[in-house]
């Protein structure tokens, strides 16, 4: 009975009360009678913690208890009233036998693995550039940290790539959440720039150990025929992260201080290394013969199918990096508040989630990726040309979603399309190479646009005319059925 979930969100939510009437009853008079400012700051910092525990309890509950959603909804509710987390407590004791629980869906606990990793990276960009100026960098030093998570996330993309071949994928998983997780507490003890500079490899290498383990253990643990809409609904939490996590870290930020967001973040990460560890270990990956591994890797890795997936990976988030880069310098030209080009991007987010949840999401095992693929880049491409004519919020917001469209095709296009032309032997491989692919792009779409000698319309012009070449490319020359290994 300790580990039913309605006892785990019993102790987080007496947890939570408790140090809600500390912060209130305790720290606050400190505060504002004694003038103990400090109080405040560590007491709102241990609650803060401490309902982030209690959240994932919520959510943990309403996925394993058949109850109704009200039941949730009270428990959040009670977070914010003092004295809410004890009465809660009672009804929760007397409801906790007349409930029963749900098998657990390993899937969902992947796709929040994705989340975090995604969530992790996304949280940072509000913050990274502020915090790096706030211990003395320089303004080349604060361009050269942001990029230099990317670059060391690459080493660890292809490193867990081929570890997950080795050992299996939940093993690289659990070392990827705890160090991550723990990469992210360094972030107190950073006060000058050479300690960041540290703390950013180490930082971007172990998270890029997460993604292509993650990937690997979701396609090897799919049926062929619906790994194109499985793929689809992971990019869901993908999407989740990019709308959630930059308001988040901007928001707390704000209120508290940036190492704090990035304890939360870590926080999320030690609970669903721990949840990992209880629920995923069952699901291990066999062990492939070597020699059979050793037959197929030249051939599997290097084929077409997986060639343009790569490809796909590169030129997505090179499209990212140009709209990270100049969207925000475009509307400001505009004479648009900046608060604009965030909503934008949250704007392609949306559009780009409801494709990957809605029926839509079915096109992905009916349609030849690669079809799917070369439409995507194609809208990407055209959304970057008319953006540099976009002139008005409304003609933004269209475009924006137009982009989200392209973004929603491509994505799990590009996935399905590396599934399928891979073994199952050597998909953690082949995921370390895409990812990696994926963190190069990000870093060469805002430094290639910033090295050549173009304004913001001629970068959106440039970059536009890059993508619809691609989805050409990837039009004419369809991709040769190499797939029969995969399903052998």
């Amino acid at each position: 009975m300790r580990s039913h979930p309605i006892n785990i969100l019993r102790i987080t939510g007496l947890l939570d009360g408790i140090s809600l009437l500390a912060l209130l009853s305790i720290a606050m008079p400190l505060k504002y009678i004694w003038g103990i400012p400090k109080a405040v700051t560590i007491a709102g910092s241990i609650h803060g913690g401490i309902f982030t525990i209690y959240a994932l309890a919520i959510v943990y509950a309403a996925i394993r208890v058949k109850w109704s959603l009200l039941w949730p909804a009270a428990a959040v509710i009670a977070a914010f009233v003092p004295f809410g987390n004890f009465l809660l407590d009672w009804q929760l004791k007397k409801a906790q036998t007349k409930y029963d629980v749900r098998p657990f869906h390993y899937g969902l606990l992947v796709y929040s693995i994705v989340f975090f990793s995604f969530f992790d990276l996304f949280s940072q960009l509000p913050v990274m550039s502020t915090f790096a100026a706030s211990v003395g960098a320089s303004s080349f030093v604060v361009g050269f940290v942001i990029g230099l998570y990317s670059l060391s996330n690459t080493v660890g993309n292809i490193l867990s790539g081929i570890l997950t071949d080795k050992i299996g994928p939940f093993k690289i998983l659990m070392v990827g959440l705890l160090l991550s997780s723990g990469a992210l507490l360094l972030y107190h003890f950073v006060e000058q720039p050479f300690f960041l500079i540290i703390v950013r490899i180490l930082h971007g290498f172990v998270a890029g150990l997460i993604v292509p383990a993650a990937f690997t253990f979701s396609a090897n643990t799919t049926i062929n025929d619906q790994q194109g809409k499985k793929v689809a609904f992971t990019g869901t939490f993908v999407g989740l992260a990019a709308i959630i996590g930059p308001a988040f870290s901007g928001i707390m930020a704000s209120k508290t201080s940036v190492p704090f967001v990035f304890t939360c973040v870590a926080i999320l990460g030690f609970s669903l290394a721990v949840l990992s560890a209880i629920f995923l270990s069952k699901y291990k990956i066999p062990k492939k013969d070597k020699e059979v591994v050793d037959t197929l890797s030249t051939a599997s890795l290097f084929n077409s199918g997986v060639l343009k997936a790569y490809c796909g990976a590169f030129f997505l988030m090179f499209s990212q990096g140009v709209i990270a880069y100049l969207l925000p310098l475009h509307v400001q030209t505009l004479g648009y508040d900046s608060r604009l080009s965030g909503t934008l991007m949250s704007a392609f987010g949306i559009i780009a989630v409801l494709i990957f949840v809605l029926p839509t999401n079915r096109i992905f095992d009916r349609v030849a990726p690669s079809k799917t693929m070369a439409l995507g880049i194609a809208l990407m491409g055209l959304s970057q040309l008319l953006i540099s004519q976009s002139m008005t919020s409304i003609i933004l917001y269209v475009v924006l979603g137009l982009y989200g469209v392209g973004f929603a095709f491509l994505f799990p296009s590009i996935n399905t399309m590396l599934i399928r032309a891979v073994p199952a032997e050597l998909r953690g491989k082949a995921y370390g190479y895409f990812y990696a692919f994926f963190s190069l792009g990000v870093v060469a779409g805002s430094t290639i646009i910033g090295w050549l000698p173009f304004d913001i319309t001629g970068g959106f012009i440039f970059t536009g005319i890059i993508l619809l070449l691609f989805a050409v490319f990837v039009a004419i020359n369809k991709q040769k059925d190499q797939t029969s290994l995969a399903n052998k």
